[in-house]
């Protein structure tokens, strides 16, 4: 049977907490009574000069009680780490899919979360709305149920990788003790990262989402060596998407294809298609793929190249270090911490900041009738290794994430360099009589480093991305042609 939005809320993790609390008293007790047993027995029969069958079968068996000890301890340790692990992993999602539920309730509109019975959850408005055609909404519901069932399939994996621990430690022999020795969940899920990271840009949407779970799950020392040894790898599969709610900033132009078209629709459907030329013989390419991408009714996602917007227009390059600039120090003491914690050990620790808006300039033509404003926010990871005078070295890799949903606001014209001149609420109507089709516009631009050891000022930005991977708008980096990675 699937593990399900209802087993993860009524899980009762107080008996699990009392488990880890009495495994954790066992590893103590059983390692006293083997330090005693080797401090005691073995070295007594040792010394002892006495000689014959019965001083050697005497002392054998000795050896081998001490070595049960010792692997009694070792199985208990095992277990008690994998048991402890569990226990935080566990408590921790069942706190965020609380919060989750919460907030989908206090939110405008009122959403209410059921169990799908199948290890997804559905999500609705807690008072219907027939009449309810905003896009926002459509969104809002949506996020919360890919949110809320992926923190159900977390859990069901935590659940089974405890089983597989479990299971490889005890050896499924009752009479002999020490097998396999986990010292967290990290030594059952590395592997699985590993192999999931080495298909790159070749991972399927849930191949890629089960790779974010794991290195979520994983801890900041795992995902240290991780990082270090398939970097690369983990950006293509998308590690660094980020996790913050995307949602339209507003209702757009209401259902699709619930009119019928008329001439004058028919009309305005020819205007947008000269006005796409027009944006084209003028250079503005984006404005003219988006509008094009538009008007040809699909509604499929389009990706945004974000490097080339940040070249085009410097200013998204320099909101984005101004970001970098005032957070980085908190991440780079929050990784330093983790740095000690590990007794110097390689680190990473994944961060991402919160939503913010973003208006291209009027002089940025291309832009503005591509997209006009954007919502934007930087994820990464903030790793940290010794450096070679033995001193820690704190790196950051991040990018800039930016969305958007294309459609046309009321009230508002839009003028392509003198060619044609049409209202916005005009050109809103194809979507609502079936012409035409809003989508989502979504993209990051490629891993940005810098070295965050030392404190920076406003006159040290990160580095510019790779703008050389964008070409023509279309972007080459691998796991990017997804818009949803």
């Amino acid at each position: 049977m699937a593990f399900t939005y209802t087993n993860l809320l009524e899980m009762d993790l107080g008996k699990l907490g009392a488990a880890v609390a009495d495994w954790k008293t066992l590893v103590s007790d059983l390692e006293k009574l083997g330090t005693d047993v080797d401090r005691g027995l073995v070295r007594k029969s040792n010394a002892a000069k006495w000689a014959g069958l019965n001083a050697t079968v005497t002392r054998e068996f000795v050896g081998k009680t001490a070595k049960e000890f010792r692997d009694l301890h070792r199985e208990a340790k095992s277990v008690w780490s994998v048991l402890d692990d569990a226990n935080t992993e566990l408590r921790g999602i069942q706190k965020r899919v609380g919060k989750l539920v919460a907030d989908a309730a206090a939110g405008e509109p009122s959403l209410l979360v059921k169990d799908a019975g199948d290890g997804s959850v559905r999500v609705t408005e807690t008072l219907c709305n027939v009449d309810s055609d905003s896009q926002r909404t459509e969104d809002l519901l949506t996020w919360y149920t890919d949110s809320i069932t992926e923190m159900v399939t977390y859990a069901a994996e935590i659940d089974a990788a405890v089983t597989r621990a479990l299971r490889a430690s005890h050896g499924q022999d009752r009479h002999d003790a020490g097998h396999a020795v986990y010292t967290s969940l990290d030594e059952d899920m590395i592997p699985r990262a590993v192999e999931l990271a080495s298909l790159g840009d070749e991972a399927s949407p849930e191949e890629r989402a089960r790779l974010r779970r794991l290195w979520e799950s994983l801890s900041p020392r795992a995902r240290g060596e991780l990082w270090a040894a398939h970097k690369d790898d983990l950006v293509a599969a998308g590690v660094l998407s980020p996790r913050i709610r995307q949602i339209s900033p507003d209702a757009g132009s209401g259902r699709h294809g619930v009119e019928s078209p008329g001439l004058g629709e028919r009309v305005t459907l020819e205007k947008a298609k000269m006005m796409a030329e027009g944006a084209s013989l003028l250079g503005m390419d984006d404005a003219a793929k988006h509008m094009m991408h538009y008007l040809d009714n699909s509604g499929t996602p389009l990706n945004l190249p974000v490097d080339k917007m940040m070249k085009d227009d410097k200013r998204l390059l320099d909101d984005a270090n101004g970001v970098i600039l005032l957070a980085q120090d908190e991440w780079r003491e929050k990784a330093l911490a983790e740095y000690k914690k590990n007794d110097g050990r390689p680190v990473a620790i994944t961060i991402e900041t919160g939503n913010r808006g973003f208006r291209f300039s009027s002089k940025h033509e291309n832009w503005v009738y591509a997209v006009g404003s954007v919502t934007t926010n930087i994820s990464g990871v903030v790793t940290v290794t010794p450096g070679d005078d033995g001193k820690p070295r704190v790196g950051l890799d991040a990018q800039l994430n930016v969305w958007d949903r294309y459609n046309w606001d009321a009230d508002k014209f839009t003028n392509v360099a003198g060619i044609t001149t049409v209202a916005d609420d005009e050109l809103g109507r194809l979507h609502r009589t079936g012409l035409a089709q809003e989508f989502d516009m979504r993209g990051s631009s490629s891993v940005m480093h810098t070295d965050i050891t030392e404190a920076k000022g406003p006159s040290n930005p990160v580095p510019q991305p790779d703008v050389s991977r964008d070409v023509g708008g279309a972007r080459k980096d691998p796991g990017r042609d997804d818009p949803y990675r």
